[in-house]
Formats: C-alpha cells, sequence, structure tokens
C-alpha cells in the first residue's frame, strides 16, 4: 500500500490509535453511530413539535437546559473520550530521544484499513507525519517546531518536556475511581510530540488562531489604504487545510468533516428560515489531565467589505480554551462564546 502524508494529516491512513484491537475500535464506532442516528431524529421531533405549538419558554428555563445539556456532554462525550483515557499507551513513562526513534511503539503493527479507505483518528499518524517533516527539513523535528513558534510570536509555547523548569506550567488534575479530584499521573509525551506533546497559552494560541485567519483572508483584501503584509501561509494553503476531505468524521461536531489536521463545519442552509450551518474550522485537544479547543470563525465577507478599504484581515472570531483537567468536552462552549461575540459585531 501506499501512505501519503496528506492521508495521514486527514486521518485516513489505517496506522492504529492507542487501541491496539481493531474488533474494539469497530464495536465503539458502531455504537456512537448509533447512539446519533437515535438520538438524531428525535431532537428534530422535539423541536418541530415545540414550533408548532407556539411554545415559549422563560430564560430560567432556557439557562436550565442549557446547563443540563452541557453537563450530559460532559459525561458521555461522542466518541468514547473516557474509555481512550484507559489505553495504556497514554500513560508511557519513557523518553524518546528522536521521533524516528519512537516510531517503534506501532512501525510493525498492522494496519487498520486500506489506506484512504476508512476514517480512524489515529495520534500516531501524526508522529509519522513529524518523521517526515524531520527528514526533509534536515531538522529535529521539535528545533522546527519552535523555530516555527518564534516566528509566531508564539514565545509561551514549550515542549511539555518534564525536565525542563517551565516558568507558568499549570498543574494537571483528573478524577479517581471515587470520584475526587486528583493530580493526574506522570507521563513522558516525548513519543508523540506532533499529536500532544506542546505546551501553550491562551495568547499564543490566539495568535496562532489570528495568523491563520490572516492568512486565509489577505487575499481577498485588494483596496485597502495600507499595504497589507503577506500571512505566514498562502490563502490557497489555508483554504486547502479547511476543505473537508470525503469519507472523514468529527466527533466533536456531527455536523463537521475533518480536513487536513482541522475539523470543519461548511457554510450550510437547506431551506429558508431553517438553522444555519456557519463555517468555522476548530480542533479539540486532550491529554493526561488537560483539555483544550482552538475554534476560527472567520467573518463572511461580501465584495464591499474588502474592496472599499475601510477594513483589513483578520475577520472574525478566534476562541480558545485551555483547562487543567482531563475530559471536558469544550468545542461547543468555544462555538457559543464565538456565535455571541460575532452577533454583538453585528449589532454594532
Amino acid at each position: 500500500v501506499v501512505i501519503t502524508t496528506r492521508l495521514l494529516v486527514s486521518h485516513l491512513s489505517g496506522i492504529r490509535h492507542y487501541e491496539k484491537d481493531i474488533t474494539k475500535v469497530k464495536e465503539e464506532k458502531e455504537k456512537a453511530n448509533r447512539a446519533f442516528k437515535l438520538t438524531k431524529p428525535n431532537q428534530e421531533k422535539e423541536l418541530k413539535e415545540k414550533e408548532a405549538k407556539g411554545i415559549e419558554k422563560t430564560d430560567s428555563v432556557k439557562a436550565k437546559k442549557e446547563h443540563e445539556e452541557e453537563v450530559k456532554s460532559r459525561n458521555s462525550k461522542p466518541g468514547g473520550r473516557d474509555k481512550e483515557f484507559e489505553q495504556e499507551e497514554y500513560y508511557l513513562k519513557e523518553k524518546f530521544e528522536s521521533v524516528i526513534e519512537s516510531l517503534k511503539i506501532f512501525k510493525n503493527d498492522p494496519l487498520f484499513f486500506k489506506p484512504g479507505d476508512q476514517f480512524l483518528y489515529s495520534t500516531y499518524g501524526f508522529t509519522l507525519l513529524s518523521a517526515v517533516v524531520e527528514r526533509v527539513s534536515g531538522q529535529k523535528f521539535t528545533d522546527y517546531m519552535l523555530k516555527m513558534f518564534r516566528d509566531l510570536d508564539m514565545l509561551s509555547t514549550v515542549l511539555d518536556d518534564n525536565e525542563a523548569m517551565i516558568y507558568n506550567r499549570a498543574r494537571c488534575y483528573v478524577y479517581n475511581k471515587k470520584g475526587r479530584l486528583v493530580n493526574a499521573p506522570y507521563v513522558d509525551n516525548s513519543y508523540k510530540w506532533a499529536g500532544g506533546g506542546f505546551l501553550s497559552s491562551v495568547g499564543d494560541l490566539l495568535k496562532f488562531g489570528n495568523a491563520l485567519l490572516y492568512s486565509y483572508q489577505v487575499g481577498r483584501f485588494k483596496n485597502t489604504n495600507v499595504k497589507l503584509l503577506p500571512g505566514y501561509l498562502k490563502p490557497d494553503t489555508v483554504a486547502m487545510m479547511w476543505t473537508p476531505v470525503p469519507k472523514t468524521e468529527v466527533s466533536w461536531d456531527r455536523d463537521g468533516k475533518y480536513a487536513m489536521a482541522w475539523a470543519v463545519v461548511e457554510k450550510k442552509q437547506q431551506c429558508g428560515f431553517c438553522r444555519q450551518q456557519r463555517h468555522y474550522a476548530s480542533h479539540t485537544g486532550g491529554a493526561v489531565g488537560a483539555s483544550s479547543v482552538l475554534l476560527i470563525l472567520p467573518e463572511e465577507l461580501d465584495s464591499k467589505a474588502t474592496d472599499n478599504g475601510l477594513v483589513a484581515p483578520p475577520r472574525g472570531v478566534v476562541v480558545t480554551v485551555i483547562c487543567n483537567m482531563q475530559s471536558v468536552s469544550l468545542n461547543s462552549t468555544a462555538l457559543k462564546i464565538a456565535r455571541e461575540f460575532d452577533k454583538e459585531k453585528w449589532v454594532q
């Protein structure tokens, strides 16, 4: 078989994730799909019934319902997030000197399917991708990334190295079997730098999100009053990264598809006065004792906005949340925040 970098970056390579048993992976997928199919029709039916009866909920009832939904989403995450953290390889303590060396963990394991046939989120796929970057660049992957972070002015983004003194490094927490909050166990993430081995801050992730949003939009602003600098990436490159890839799926938003290292929801509205689906890109992060999300909601620009020279990129909302707590579902919260800021901007 042939595994390309595009297959790796969209999780279509067939390389396993932490679970080694393909039967268990298939069972979990089937359970998640069945649960989604059962839930969605009921939700749509309930919504139609309420619209037909013209029922209006009070603010207090709405707030209560939203709180209950948030609690429910935290306790039962799509894709079996809690079960994922039962995998032994999440808790590796071995230190690897290079990403090439860390390939030994999975390089002799069979592929779960022919590359390109199915979607399976794989941290190890990104470990292999980092090895490709290392060989092509002629630099250690970690050195290559740290230089990139410096170019982006992300000076608080560093390797999650246990030995190094890192100022303002937060402690991480998990719930034990009795439901009590305890310190997260010791792990060494040198086996997966690309898939979960960096520490960052809210400020740095906002810079990263704005750099991508700027790169995505800058080509559309032709007649601004000042000469615009080029984006860190070409507009076509970001557009390609944010284009949904067939056969993919996203556990944290069923409206979305996986693209190239990003989950993407496309703009969509089936009927007049029906639910509007806004275009946005996001990615969540889950580690031992930590959860995160970075979400980018680009502004819907028209020719007037881009041609009159009164506005300049980036235009939109970037939201990031970092939480030193394991298995917290954050994408829906980030999307609500983004929509509120977007709504407020249009009111002004």
